[in-house]
């Protein structure tokens, strides 16, 4: 598959690495056609790797990884506030009604998003869309991962992202004190 993920940074170095180890065909991209980042990316990579811009990687992707902070992605920042707050996977699609946006992998670090079994024991990944394809496609990418099947929970549209985007907080408070970024959640019933 063809996968443009847009940026540069721990995240974006994490996914595109890790798709690319997978089997698919990657462009990051970045601001600028030059950037250096994106560059050494791609050149570290045996094959199937490459650099570009933003619109590069978006027109290169049969699927479109968002790997940039908030502020970059669109606009201000979001609201943590659960009941006024507005996620930004709903602004994004609001902003792109034909793109098909799927909210995933940001309940944990990029290590763990990229293999999973960096945490031991079971834990979950979440999506959240509105498109029921799309994320037929993600699941089967986090699969790819090292997921397993039953850890891949569907938690609805993408409203549902609002609640996936306010666990952030809870996050950088887990990270403080356990002192480390291997850690995940796993839902109980």
């Amino acid at each position: 598959m063809r996968v443009g993920v847009l940026g540069t940074g721990m995240v974006g170095v994490a996914l595109a690495t890790r798709l690319v180890e997978v089997g698919h065909d990657v462009v990051m991209g970045s601001r600028t056609p030059d950037n250096e980042k994106a560059m050494a990316w791609a050149a570290s990579q045996p094959e199937r790797a490459a650099a570009g811009t933003f619109a590069d990687a978006a027109s290169h992707g049969e699927v479109v990884v968002n790997a940039t902070s908030g502020i970059a992605s669109y606009g201000p920042p979001i609201s943590l506030e659960p009941v006024a707050g507005d996620s930004l996977a709903e602004q994004i699609q609001r902003a792109f009604p034909a793109a098909r946006v799927v909210k995933t992998l940001n309940t944990m670090n990029c290590d763990v998003m990229v293999r999973p079994s960096t945490v031991p024991g079971e834990h979950d990944v979440f999506l959240a869309g509105n498109d029921v394809a799309a994320k037929g496609t993600v699941r089967a990418l986090l699969e790819e991962f090292g997921w397993p099947p039953t850890s891949v929970r569907d938690v609805g549209d993408v409203t549902a992202a609002r609640g996936l985007e306010m666990y952030l907080v809870l996050w950088i408070a887990l990270r403080m004190t356990l002192g480390h970024n291997a850690f995940n959640i796993r839902v109980v019933t």
